[in-house]
């Protein structure tokens, strides 16, 4: 009687592929490629328009960057993704409004020191209102926190993230009442006058009312550089009291071994809270940063930037600072550029283009690293 061995099933090529993950890492270069083509020929065509669409990727970016920080700090603690972090950020912009419209708030400076110059009156109260952004954001965060998120601590992971769900389902429709933010589409009213600078051969001139753009001309106004500057501070600011503060270290030690902080004596809830106080309070900030230079406030307007803020966070790195950041700015460029040489509605389907193609190739993000499962 002939036996037969039972012959081993040798994997297909493309299966060779996947699990390479050379199919994604060729299938990224041929997008990178075919990217820096185009970009190299609208540069070389019209460098001017090129410039410009940096120069507003930058400027979005940043605020993505705040953000997506809120993201990367809650998830590097607790492993949640905090689908209401984005509804937090409208709510900071609403404040803002409310304190600029209703209060007056930034014109305090002016009627306690009537002898202080408008310029600095009008800096110290801006950011009067920013500070109140972000503690009233700061304040929600924790009561959700509180009331949402820890009895389902040791809860399976499924429910919590559904929670964070139906949390920022509320915050958008309970903003939405007429007596709490309303349903419409408010103007914005910015604390301060818009004032627009000209970069060109001449060099760098201020462009006057009703003035026409002259052609080879890149613009920028002070709202991109309040943008730029006050979320660099606010990077900075983070990245010293995570590193040098003993709250930092708490930080560090609950999202490397929650067990183990709790027998060094660390009150792991506490840390908690403040980390979601923190990344709420950043995303107060970008709220009315981001209606500062878009200004329009309404109820779900922290819907998309939310989103893409947190694929900046998993671009850059989910659980990474520096991560966040580099992944934000990335974000705003291809937002903007895609908007500018591909379509409008496209600049959202590149967003998360981008969040496919990193988890096909490196699902770790750009600064993340493999870890192990931590309690």
């Amino acid at each position: 009687m002939n036996s037969s061995k039972a012959v081993p099933s040798t994997p297909s090529f493309l299966d060779f592929l996947v699990r390479r993950k050379i199919l994604g890492l060729l299938l990224l270069i041929l997008i990178l490629l075919l990217v820096l083509w185009k970009l190299g020929s609208e540069l070389v065509t019209n460098p001017t328009l090129f410039l410009q669409q940096v120069i507003n990727g930058l400027q979005l970016g940043f605020v993505y960057a705040l953000i997506a920080l809120g993201y990367t700090m809650v998830y590097g603690i607790v492993r949640l993704i905090n689908f209401a972090h984005g509804d937090v950020f409208m709510v900071g912009a609403f404040m803002s409004y409310y304190a600029i419209a209703r209060v007056q708030l930034h014109t305090w400076p002016a009627k306690v020191f009537p002898n202080l110059s408008p310029g600095l009156s009008i800096g110290i109260g801006s950011i009067t209102v920013i500070l109140l952004s972000m503690a009233i954001c700061a304040l929600v965060a924790i009561t959700i926190e509180r009331v949402a998120y820890k009895p389902l601590r040791n809860a399976p992971r499924i429910s919590a993230l559904i929670t964070a769900i139906g949390v920022s389902f509320f915050l958008e429709y309970f903003g939405a009442l007429n007596f709490v933010f309303s349903p419409n589409f408010i103007t914005y009213k910015r604390p301060f006058d818009v004032t627009t600078w000209m970069v060109s051969a001449q060099g760098v001139q201020a462009l006057q009312k009703g003035q026409a753009i002259p052609e080879k001309t890149v613009i920028f106004s002070n709202i991109s550089i309040i943008i730029v500057v006050v979320s660099i501070l606010l990077l900075v600011v983070l990245q010293y009291i995570v590193g040098k503060t003993k709250i930092g270290k708490a930080m560090r030690a609950v999202a490397y071994d929650k067990q183990t902080a709790r027998l060094m004596g660390i009150n792991v809830d506490s840390v908690i809270s403040v980390t979601f106080a923190i990344g709420a309070a950043l995303a107060g900030a970008a709220g009315m940063l981001y209606a500062i230079a878009f200004p329009q406030v309404f109820f779900w307007m922290g819907i998309i930037p939310g989103l893409k803020a947190f694929v900046a966070a998993v671009l850059g790195g989910i659980g990474s600072i520096p991560g966040a950041l580099v992944g934000a700015l990335i974000m705003g460029q291809a937002e903007v550029l895609s908007a500018a040489y591909i379509s409008t509605p496209m600049r959202d389907a590149i967003a998360f283009t981008i969040l496919i193609i990193v988890l096909l190739v490196r699902p770790t993000g750009i600064f993340g690293e493999a870890q192990r499962e931590k309690a």
